[in-house]
């Protein structure tokens, strides 16, 4: 059971059942939305984020998908980006997470992307020199600066949600709370 309270969203208000609409919903929507006056913005920042992105969705998608395994944030790890899907994201491509330094098909860029994110996630103090000269030889400035507030908003907004316990609604392999659990669906 969560551990916070949640609206339904037909209880939402007008303005928020409409940015939540279309597909474009999260397991945490009902908790955000008993603020409105701060999901509202939030929502508009994650919109233009994502509306002026330079990253492909099928990084940004691996990127979250990653962290969401270090937060243990079911509700993160249970869904997939319709965007990322439509930029070549697959189970199979999923299931690589797992050792992302010998996924297949994954990109350099990818690989890259996915190992600062490890870092942020679950060591940032070991990041150096040579992590950033890695990205700089794949990613401009710009992207390297974006791929960094990703990350920031996965790894902060995806502890919340982790302690926040939002499994009701998931489906029953992400429910387990004495278990380690992925997006790749093997459990460790």
């Amino acid at each position: 059971m969560a551990r916070v309270s949640c609206i339904d969203r037909d209880q939402f208000p007008a303005e928020l059942q409409e940015m939540t609409s279309g597909g474009d919903s999260h397991g945490t929507d009902g908790v955000w939305a008993t603020r409105p006056e701060l999901m509202i913005p939030y929502r508009q920042f994650s919109k233009a984020l994502t509306t002026h992105s330079l990253l492909p969705k099928r990084l940004v998608e691996l990127v979250r998908l990653r962290i969401a395994y270090h937060n243990q944030c079911r509700s993160c790890m249970a869904r997939r980006s319709k965007g990322a899907i439509d930029d070549g994201l697959t189970e199979e491509l999923v299931c690589q997470l797992a050792r992302p330094e010998d996924g297949q098909d994954l990109t350099e860029r990818e690989r890259a992307a996915l190992h600062y994110a490890d870092l942020l996630a679950t060591d940032h103090l070991a990041i150096g020199d040579e992590t950033f000269d890695r990205l700089h030889r794949l990613f401009s400035d710009p992207e390297v600066v974006e791929l960094g507030i990703y990350c920031a908003l996965f790894v902060g907004f995806g502890r919340v949600a982790m302690s926040w316990d939002l499994v009701d609604a998931l489906p029953e392999r992400f429910k387990q709370r004495d278990a380690t659990i992925t997006p790749w669906r093997v459990t460790e």
